[in-house]
């Protein structure tokens, strides 16, 4: 099939191009901005193509500046969009320990008690007595990302101008030299292995003057991409973090106000961080990020969550509330480090899997709306001038624009920002401060490593806590029983088992079931794949099984490769950069290959 432009992944930069660029195809007498090339005499075809089964699934709770945002809805009425308030308090929290069980070393033990000398204490908690100015969203917003995506959606869909098409997964981009012609959607009616079965359907060619790339942080048709035409020497993709996060209706009487922000450090480990947005209605968005840098082989979010949760400087306004839904997603957090060439011939990447994600002010929607706005500009100025979609006439427009604009100005300067994190919690807080404070003059000197460089092995990452023989011994029993081995060995470690009460503590699987809501298509091949299974044989930390946020991957009781079931793939990709053993021949990547592939959570509220 023929169009015009053809969009890959319908995230907050895409939603924000279409806003644009839907706006301006025709004129208010109907004249269009110019004429199709793939169907003379009309306005130009515009068509999205999504994964998720709907335009506003598998995304998340922020808190924003909403610069962006604001420019391109001058009269945004936030009260029409659900789940969503100005941001009317906010706060920077340290959990101190309450059951002894946190990894803390010297240098973070200090830090706690000279912050103890000015921080306000409560419920175990330390407020901080400011917020840095680039840390801090006081005239922003809070809000679903879910439910501004629908409501975006909405309007774009309803100009009659644009297509945006869910449920439908893009394999690849289609590639000649290196140029870009258009996308092959995912063949359809094959079994697991990808093989031809019943009711075989190949993929669609889409041919399109323009390719959009707006696939997310993990974005499998952007890494292709990457793999064909190649990134900018000194670029990389190695920082990441998952999202693990809940929307839970907060208990009749709780005092939080809608607005509220909480930033919280320290708990339940050092390195993980914690956030909780109230919205209207007493209902809130809350969750951790668990990051590449957290030196764990069993670096599991989902119970880390609930020790995060019962909190007492949280429990207190949580307990008796009830989860409503619960999703995860990862984040890539190379910023400016991780940006890929944003253009070439006959393609253009907004978004964050093109670097626009801030790592020094935790923002990255915002900042990928505003890529998207700047490519529409772009294109509806190539497009009066009747110019070609060329990598010359798109550096001159859409990356001059990004080169001149905030994004750019502030991803440079937050550049190293979490470099400090690579030798430790402390030099990570110490450089962040460093780079924020100057503007990215200073920062912590650190090497990048690639995550499977970081990881240790359980004996190593244990040692002096569990005794090398007991961690086969559990091992092995989890195997047998195809278990993972994260909430064996926290036990044993010290974290109290969570006492489940059926509405907001629940197990991880009863999460899958009531408020992820995680479905498949049939018909789909499995988009996790392993790349050497002897590899994964041979490998004893299975970092993809502990990290897994669905449950997806799990042991194979007979040994060998880990089970994959994509039904409870929740598509968050933290298999993806959550591996311990390296690419057989590209070291910038996994065992673990993540394709694109139909399915995840269904939930408009995450």
């Amino acid at each position: 099939m023929d169009v015009d432009i053809v969009c890959v992944g319908f995230g907050p930069a895409t939603a924000a191009f279409l806003t644009h660029l839907s706006r301006a195809l025709v004129d208010e007498n109907g004249q269009p901005l110019a004429d199709s090339k793939a169907m003379p005499g009309m306005p130009p075809q515009v068509i999205c193509y999504e994964r998720a089964d709907d335009i506003s699934f598998g995304v998340s709770g922020i808190v924003t500046k909403g610069r962006a945002i604001k420019a391109s809805f001058p009269d945004l009425d936030l009260s029409q969009i659900p789940m969503a308030a100005p941001v009317t308090e906010e706060k920077v929290v340290y959990l101190q320990d309450p059951i002894g069980a946190s990894r803390k070393g010297s240098g973070m033990k200090a830090f706690e008690k000279i912050l103890g000398l000015t921080a306000k204490k409560d419920a175990q908690g330390m407020e901080l007595p400011f917020i840095p100015d680039f840390l801090a969203k006081h005239e922003g917003f809070v809000m679903s990302m879910g439910q501004f995506q629908q409501w975006v959606g909405s309007q774009v869909m309803g100009s009659g101008l644009v297509q945006v098409w869910p449920g439908s997964p893009v394999a690849e981009p289609l590639v000649e030299g290196k140029a870009v012609k258009g996308v092959r959607l995912a063949d359809q009616g094959v079994d697991k292995q990808g093989e031809p079965d019943a009711a075989y359907m190949p993929g669609m060619d889409i041919h399109a003057q323009l390719t959009v790339l707006g696939d997310g942080p993990y974005g499998p048709v952007g890494r292709q991409l990457d793999r064909k035409i190649g990134t900018p020497d000194g670029h990389h993709a190695r920082d990441w973090a998952v999202g693990m996060k809940m929307v839970v209706e907060l208990p009749q009487g709780c005092e939080l106000k809608p607005g509220t922000v909480l930033h919280t450090i320290g708990y339940p480990e050092p390195e993980i961080f914690g956030f909780l947005y109230v919205y209207p209605d007493n209902i809130a968005s809350l969750g951790i990020f668990v990051p590449s840098w957290f030196d764990s082989p069993v670096r599991t979010a989902y119970r880390y969550l609930q020790h995060w949760m019962m909190h007492p400087y949280l429990w207190r306004y949580l307990e008796g509330g009830t989860m409503r839904s619960w999703g995860a997603k990862s984040l890539q957090e190379s910023g400016k480090r991780g940006e890929p060439f944003l253009v070439g011939d006959g393609y253009a990447r907004i978004g964050e899997g093109s670097g626009s994600t801030n790592v020094l002010t935790n923002s990255g929607v915002d900042e990928a709306w505003a890529t998207g706005s700047m490519l529409a500009e772009a294109v509806i100025e190539l497009m009066r001038e009747g110019k070609e979609f060329t990598k010359e006439n798109l550096e001159q427009t859409y990356v001059k624009r990004r080169r001149e604009s905030w994004v750019e100005k502030e991803s440079t300067m937050a550049g190293k920002a979490r470099d400090g994190f690579q030798k430790g919690v402390l030099q990570g807080f110490i450089g962040t401060g460093m780079t924020g404070f100057t503007k990215g003059k200073l920062s912590w000197p650190s090497q990048i490593k690639k995550p499977y460089e970081r990881i240790p092995t359980l004996e190593k990452y244990y040692e002096g806590r569990i005794p090398a023989d007991e961690i086969e011994s559990i091992r092995q029993e989890t195997q047998t029983k195809g278990l993972p081995l994260h909430n064996a060995l926290m036990t044993r470690a010290g974290w109290p088992e969570i006492p489940y009460d059926g509405q907001l503590l629940v197990s991880h699987q009863d999460a899958l079931l009531m408020g992820g809501k995680v479905q498949a298509a049939p018909g789909y091949a499995d988009h996790v794949r392993f790349v050497r299974p002897e590899t994964c044989e041979k490998c004893r930390e299975r970092v993809c099984i502990e990290a897994c946020s669905g449950q997806a991957i799990m042991s194979n009781p007979d040994g060998g490769v880990p089970v994959f079931d994509r039904e409870k793939c929740i598509h968050c990709g933290a298999c993806l950069w959550n591996c311990s053993k390296a690419h057989p021949t590209d070291p910038e990547r996994t065992n673990v290959d993540f394709k694109a592939g139909s399915g995840g959570l269904h939930s408009v509220e995450n």
